[in-house]
């Protein structure tokens, strides 16, 4: 059996969410359904085929990150980090960490989206 860890992140807005991410990150949205509650699971994909992550909208009690302080983050490795960094920026991500290159091999940079969630992103280099 092939086992997989899928982040599932909650949102207030899960609308804007995807919307964002699909813009800032290169996501695409893969399956989204609606509860009779009123909650929302969408099922986002980083490219055809590949890695999902999962979000979903509460219908009560939930706040985001934004306003309750850091609570988690996400991160994912991706083919061309520069090219990712600049099309986040230029969607409205906030940097929250620059592009920098690491001792341990990674190139990579953080963020945030509109409702408070953690990104960051990065490529293997060589040391």
């Amino acid at each position: 059996m092939t086992q997989t860890i899928t982040p599932y992140l909650l949102y207030e807005d899960a609308e804007a969410a995807i919307e964002f991410i699909t813009l800032a990150f290169d996501f695409r949205e893969a399956h989204r359904t609606t509860g009779a509650a009123g909650g929302l699971h969408a099922e986002l994909e980083i490219s055809p085929g590949g890695e999902r992550v999962y979000l979903g909208q509460p219908p009560r009690n939930f706040h985001n990150p934004a306003e309750v302080g850091r609570t988690s983050l996400v991160h994912i490795m991706v083919d061309d980090v520069d090219a990712h960094y600049e099309r986040a920026k230029a969607a409205g991500a906030a940097i929250i960490e620059e592009l920098n290159d690491l001792p341990f091999g990674h190139r990579r940079y953080g963020c945030t989206d509109p409702q408070g969630h953690e990104w960051y992103f990065a490529q293997e280099i060589e040391v």
